[in-house]
């Protein structure tokens, strides 16, 4: 496996008790789903897409963290999910998705 350029964590709000929080009653796992589809669509080959355990900004989620950046956006749907991929591929960030 190549090292990625950029990870993209999906929360996936599990926890260690084994109860599952907001991002993932807000499908999130659908979210997760709709990132691997339009990386595999736009051929972001340096791009990898993987969920998480519970990240604790439940008030933002589904919540979604951008690597190397930092980045973390709330509220992702599919539309901030396509702002945040476009944003990569300029070299830039989603700023209207940011979780301050």
């Amino acid at each position: 496996m190549t090292k990625p350029t950029y990870h993209i964590f999906v929360c996936g709000s599990f926890r260690a008790t084994g109860a599952q929080g907001v991002c993932h009653k807000k499908e999130s796992a659908q979210l997760l789903q709709y990132f691997d589809q339009e990386v595999t669509d736009r051929g972001l080959d340096g791009l990898m897409v993987s969920s998480t355990g519970c990240l604790k900004t439940c008030d933002d989620g589904p919540v979604v963290i951008v690597y190397p950046q930092n980045v973390w956006y709330k509220k992702v749907n599919e539309e901030a999910a396509d702002a945040i991929l476009d944003a990569i591929e300029k070299g830039t960030v989603a700023e209207e998705h940011v979780l301050a």
